[in-house]
């Protein structure tokens, strides 16, 4: 039997720091071993979980551990390796062998988490027709489309920001982004019809009517930040005046379009791609200093709270369980 700590929604708006225990053994197809960092998503685990009405939920997301025990029929996996998994919030991980991936010698142990939010918009990278040098707009400067502003632009994309938030543009022109706004530039003639490929990462309204008022003709506006609930009132008919005369292709960019692993006829993979982030960041083309703030697992109540009410001084939290 395996004890360990994990953070838990044991009610609404409530986070606290709890005792867990593994009694089943170890899979043959399994690897297990202490946590080292896990990541939060601020989207996911608010509104999906600390906002939610079933409770314990045991939230998490993005998690780096250290490999203490293999099953039989793992390969290729030995004690001590730093793998990455889709892991949650606690002092251990445990997962099939395959569901986990390398973290690449020098990379940080506390950066390799944010793979798992790159890997969020690089489904729909891998999907999208739009091709470098196309201009590509990110609206919502939040951690999914920061990432997405420096993922496309280290790819070669002309990159356009927006994000009503100072403090998120700041940080975006921090990370190379030359052309960052508080709000869509529907009126601006160098950007009207000339983007290839809209991210819309806030879930809100007007950011995808806007962006389908800048798209040129075929282009693509992808949803990819989740609609929690409604913010403005918009007729259905602008969009759809929008999307009819100017041939746009409107839709999901729900990650999850792609498999977990790679399979025939099919491309790309929601591990592959993290195994690409992983690369990415280990190159130092995504810039994270400054944007993230190490916080202790005890402290988690206050963490999801500021988060919750919008008074987090940095984009990313990560939680450390070296302690």
């Amino acid at each position: 039997m395996t004890c360990f700590q994990a953070i838990s929604f044991t009610a609404r708006e409530t986070a606290t720091l709890v005792d867990r225990r593994e009694e089943l053994p170890l899979a043959a197809d399994q690897v297990e071993g202490v946590t080292r960092f896990t990541l939060v998503s601020p989207g996911t685990e608010l509104a999906g979980a600390y906002l939610g009405e079933r409770f314990p939920a045991f939230p998490g997301y993005a998690a780096v551990f250290q490999v203490e025990a293999v099953g039989a029929e793992v390969e290729h996996v030995r004690p001590g390796d730093l793998l990455f998994c889709m892991g949650n919030h606690q002092g251990r991980q445990r997962v099939r062998a395959v569901d986990t991936v390398p973290v690449p010698v020098g990379l940080a142990a506390e950066h390799a988490p944010f793979c798992r939010l790159m890997s969020v918009t690089m489904s729909t990278l891998q999907t999208t027709l739009a091709r470098p040098p196309a201009t590509v707009l990110v609206t919502g400067l939040g951690p999914v489309g920061h990432l997405a502003a420096q993922l496309f632009g280290a790819y070669g994309f002309d990159v356009i920001a927006v994000d009503p938030l100072e403090a998120r543009r700041q940080w975006a022109t921090r990370g190379g982004i030359a052309r960052v706004f508080p709000s869509v530039p529907v009126d601006d003639p160098a950007v009207t019809r000339k983007v290839a490929l809209h991210l819309e990462c806030s879930g809100h309204e007007q950011a995808a009517l806007d962006g389908c008022r800048v798209v040129m003709k075929k282009g693509e506006v992808a949803l990819v930040g989740a609609p929690w609930s409604q913010r403005v009132d918009i007729q259905a008919h602008e969009f759809l005046r929008e999307i009819f005369f100017n041939y746009i292709v409107l839709r999901s960019g729900w990650e999850w379009e792609l498999p977990h692993h790679t399979t025939d006829f099919r491309r790309g993979s929601i591990f592959g791609n993290f195994a690409e982030a992983l690369r990415l960041l280990s190159t130092g083309r995504i810039a994270l200093d400054g944007r993230y703030e190490v916080l202790a697992p005890a402290d988690c109540q206050s963490v999801f709270q500021d988060l919750m009410h919008r008074r987090a001084s940095t984009l990313f939290q990560v939680f450390d369980w070296s302690a």
